[in-house]
């Protein structure tokens, strides 16, 4: 009897209703793994054009912090003025690594032309935008969906895949549309797997379903994880336009430079 004739007469065997909700569920993973991974590809970007265009101005409010901080205590003379004096400095003492963290918009005399240009009105190089376009992310998904890991049913096939997607996740991360087409017509072009055994027995195909459900734990913790950061919170603020948010952001700072410049030249004039 045939498996939709089974189907037909009511009498499907459950190891067919369980496979098929194993298939459901490894579909379900791929696609939150492709949602997880993008969104992450999205905080990492923002996180480097953020610390790219704005890294100077908090670094210009700290040094006003300190400088007013230092004015204070050079007046009063008080102890805990002197305190604050030395926590502001303090935060502005190189760090250790600063020129491999910061090589971007650092130089042998500070901030790079690019990033001291922010704080005037020089004209200013923008950022760098590595956001992927619509087009990769439809090439990534695409890709994702094909030659997961997930979908290996041997050490050997899964490592393959293992590898492939890591190539996959790099050009997805620098935006590269044409390696992406590249890798497409590989995996295309690659060793054809060799035929997969269809899961019958039970006891397998429900390990499958415990394991593809802990896989999906790790993946919602990792998500939460990059929600709740810093830099996550910020880019939800505005998901279709970060580049807007940026802006906003460096507005407000330099209003901020601009007042603590005042305070101190108040603090400093005889």
């Amino acid at each position: 009897m045939s498996e939709q004739q089974t189907e037909e007469t009511g009498d499907e065997r459950p190891e067919a209703r369980l496979e098929r909700a194993v298939r459901a569920a490894e579909q379900a993973l791929i696609e939150f793994e492709i949602a997880v991974e993008t969104f992450r590809v999205e905080v990492e970007n923002f996180s480097r054009l953020h610390h790219q265009k704005l890294g100077p101005m908090y670094s210009r409010l700290d040094e006003l912090d300190a400088l007013i901080a230092e004015a204070k205590a050079a007046r009063s003379g008080d102890a805990e003025d002197l305190r604050r004096a030395r926590d502001a400095r303090s935060l502005v003492m190189p760090m250790p690594g600063v020129d491999e963290l910061f090589h971007d918009w650092m130089g042998s005399e500070g901030v790079s032309d690019d990033a001291s240009a922010m704080l005037t009105d020089r004209p200013v190089r923008p950022p760098e935008r590595v956001r992927p376009t619509e087009e990769v992310r439809r090439l990534y998904r695409e890709l994702v969906r094909q030659a997961h890991p997930d979908l290996a049913r041997d050490e050997a096939e899964r490592e393959r895949r293992d590898a492939f997607i890591a190539r996959v996740n790099a050009a997805y991360g620098r935006g590269e549309e044409q390696l992406l087409r590249e890798l497409a017509e590989e995996w295309a072009a690659g060793p054809v797997p060799e035929a997969v055994r269809r899961l019958n027995e039970s006891e397998e195909l429900y390990a499958r379903l415990e394991w593809l459900a802990q896989r999906k734990e790790l993946l919602a913790a990792l998500a939460r994880e990059l929600e709740d950061s810093a830099i996550g919170s910020m880019l939800r603020m505005a998901p279709e336009d970060p580049d807007r948010l940026l802006e906003e952001i460096a507005e407000q700072l330099l209003a901020e430079v601009s007042e603590r410049e005042s305070e101190l030249a108040e603090l400093v004039t005889p």
